[in-house]
């Protein structure tokens, strides 16, 4: 019988490759310099809390497994918009 797939390459090889193709990051999207954390956790926050809402929404559309998946997903995106929060209450914390 024939193998469709071919064999992964070595480790050592696999690590040369990466070595020897540098990666730069693109410029694509990138976030201004200089911008303080109280800012970027706030931009964050507001990012986490978007993306929440579309992936329930969608989640609302599932059925079954995906269903399931998704609102996994989006319980993920909530941690970390829970994460951000207390991040930023740590950083200007409301007595």
């Amino acid at each position: 019988m024939l193998k469709i797939t071919p064999d992964p390459p070595e480790p050592d090889d696999l690590a040369a490759r990466i070595n020897a193709t540098s990666r730069k990051p693109s410029r694509t999207f990138m976030i201004a310099p200089g911008l303080d954390t109280e800012s970027l956790l706030a931009h964050a926050c507001e990012s986490l809390a978007s993306a929440n809402v579309m992936a329930s929404d969608f989640a609302g559309l599932l059925e079954g497994t995906q269903r399931s998946t998704m609102l996994g997903i989006a319980q993920v995106i909530m941690l970390g918009e829970l994460a951000v929060n207390q991040a930023l209450d740590n950083l200007d914390p409301q007595d």
